[in-house]
């Protein structure tokens, strides 16, 4: 299941593999016995993790078992505390590969239709790491809440330890949660990444 998370891209899930403590071989990109061993014991850690800190509806954890370790851990914490507050919230998007994240970064741009939605191309987003996620706030008629009230309510009770969006000044983004990273440099984070090395605070 786990291969199936990233699509084809078997290099960019060894990377999150390799700098979440799992994968020991190579980033050659290719699916081998180690990267076979490395995604059994990461979706291991995401049952026993689920198991210990409880399960949410279908969509939040088919995006929690695309983050980091340490990243589900904080999701599934995050996630009960707003739901403790009575909030119908899911967790909408998890960890994107760069690829995804350049097709988001095209909306809106080149004569692409749709509204823009992100100023950041693959590899220059936290959701290219493992360790952010976005939420959705849902009305009583399943609509998608767009008030950044709803938003802004809701992390003065859930953000807890975590960085949220919306205290962002340059771009505020509300529905976003992430840990945070030894450094804020974007570029020093992907170059920890691309190795496999550990980039979390």
């Amino acid at each position: 299941m786990n291969y199936e998370l990233f699509g084809n891209d078997v290099l960019f899930f060894q990377r999150l593999l390799k700098s979440d403590g799992f994968y020991v071989g190579k980033l050659d990109g290719l699916w081998g016995p180690l990267t076979e061993s490395a995604s059994n014991a990461f979706r291991s850690e995401y049952e026993a993790l689920r198991e210990e800190l409880g399960e949410f509806d279908r969509r939040t954890e088919k995006h929690i078992s695309t983050l980091s370790t340490r990243a589900q851990k904080e999701a599934r914490h995050f996630m009960r505390r707003a739901l403790s507050q009575g909030v119908n919230v899911k967790i909408i998007s998890g960890t994107r590969t760069y690829e995804d994240q350049n097709k988001l970064y095209r909306q809106g741009r080149y004569g692409s239709p749709g509204r823009k939605i992100t100023n950041a191309r693959g590899g220059k987003s936290n959701h290219n790491f493992g360790i952010a996620w976005d939420i959705g706030i849902f009305n009583s008629d399943g609509s998608y809440s767009h008030n950044d009230l709803d938003y802004n309510s809701l992390a003065l009770y859930a953000k807890g330890l975590l960085e949220w969006g919306g205290d962002w000044r340059s771009f505020s983004d509300p529905p976003h949660y992430q840990l945070q990273t030894i450094q804020q440099n974007i570029s020093w984070v992907r170059s920890r990444f691309e190795s496999g090395e550990i980039y979390i605070a």
